[in-house]
C-alpha cells in the first residue's frame, strides 16, 4: 500500500478508498459490528438501509484518511489543507501564552493522525503524538516512519507504568503532547463516564498528566471534508487541580466526554472507534 500511495495515479488515491475502505468493513464482521454498534450509540436505532450507508462511509472516510495520512512526508511533497476552517483557536493561543505545554485531547477521528503534524508547522515546539504500542515491531516501526517523516515524535505507551514519564517531561519543556481519550490503552487505569447517554472508560493518564505538570488539557476534534482537507474544532480547555480528588478526576472525565459526544453527533461517520 506504501508502494500504491507514493507512485500510484492521483484518482486512485482520491477515489480508491472509496471501495477498498467499505471492502474492508464488508469483509471484517468484528469490526463492522463495532461500528454498528458506534453509530447507534451516537444516533439511536434507525432503518436498516439508513445504518448500512452510514456503515459504509465510516470505512470510505477510514479508507481516505490513512491513504492521505500516508502522503505526508512522501516524494510527492503532499501537503495537507488543514487547517481551513479551525473553530476554537483562541482556545489554543490562550493556552499556548501560559508556557506549560498543552495536552491535547483528541479521538480516533477523521484527520487526528494529520492534526499533529499541522500544528509542527506553526509551532516550533515539539509536538508528541502518543499511541499505543504496537504488538508487531515491524508494524509499529513502519507506522512510526510515516508519521515521524511528516514532523511529529512519537511515543508509544501501554506496556509499563513509566511509559508515561516522558511525557511529563515534553509537557515541563512546553510542548505539545496529543492523546486520544477514546480507548484505555493495556495496563492503564480508567475512569467510567457515560458517552451519549451509555457507559463508557476514559483513560485516566491524560488527566494525571494534567495535574502533575499543570498543563491544560485542550480537547481537539477533527473531521475530513474532501481529499487532502480537514477541519479542526478547539474546545475550551479543561483544568485538573495539582492534587485532584475522585470527585474532580470524574468531572474532568466526564466533560472530556460531554465535548466528545457533542462533536460525534454532528459527524457520526467520522469515529474510527473499532473496538
Amino acid at each position: 500500500m506504501v508502494r500504491a500511495v507514493t507512485n500510484g495515479p492521483e484518482a486512485l488515491l482520491r477515489y480508491g478508498p472509496l471501495v477498498f475502505g467499505p471492502a474492508f468493513g464488508a469483509a471484517l464482521r468484528d469490526k463492522r459490528e463495532s461500528v454498528r454498534r458506534n453509530l447507534r450509540r451516537v444516533l439511536g436505532p434507525r432503518p436498516a438501509l439508513v445504518e448500512l450507508r452510514d456503515l459504509g462511509a465510516v470505512f470510505a472516510n477510514y479508507g481516505s484518511c490513512l491513504t492521505e495520512a500516508m502522503l505526508l512526508g512522501t516524494p510527492r511533497g503532499r501537503e495537507v489543507g488543514l487547517v481551513s476552517n479551525t473553530t476554537g483557536g483562541a482556545n489554543y493561543e490562550a493556552c499556548a501564552a501560559e508556557g506549560k505545554g498543552i495536552l491535547v485531547a483528541t479521538a480516533h477521528l477523521g484527520g487526528w493522525e494529520v492534526f499533529g503534524p499541522a500544528l509542527r508547522r506553526v509551532r516550533a515546539k515539539n509536538v508528541v503524538v502518543v499511541m499505543a504500542r504496537e504488538r508487531d515491531a515491524q508494524a509499529r516501526a513502519m507506522q512510526d516512519e510515516l508519521r515521524e517523516r511528516s514532523g511529529v515524535k512519537i511515543v508509544h505507551i501501554g506496556e509499563t507504568a513509566f511509559d508515561a514519564l516522558p511525557l511529563l517531561r515534553h509537557l515541563k519543556q512546553d510542548e505539545i503532547v496529543a492523546m486520544q481519550i477514546d480507548r484505555v490503552p493495556p495496563g492503564m487505569r480508567a475512569r467510567s463516564v457515560a458517552l451519549c447517554g451509555a457507559p463508557f472508560q476514559v483513560p485516566e493518564g491524560p488527566l494525571m498528566l494534567a495535574a502533575l505538570s499543570g498543563a491544560p488539557i485542550l480537547p481537539v476534534f477533527t473531521r475530513r471534508v474532501g481529499f487532502m482537507h480537514y477541519e479542526a474544532k478547539i474546545l475550551p480547555p479543561i483544568r485538573v487541580p495539582r492534587r485532584p480528588s475522585a470527585s474532580d478526576l470524574d468531572a474532568a472525565a466526564q466533560r472530556l466526554m460531554d465535548d466528545l459526544g457533542a462533536f460525534l453527533r454532528d459527524n457520526p461517520t467520522q469515529w474510527f472507534h473499532f473496538v
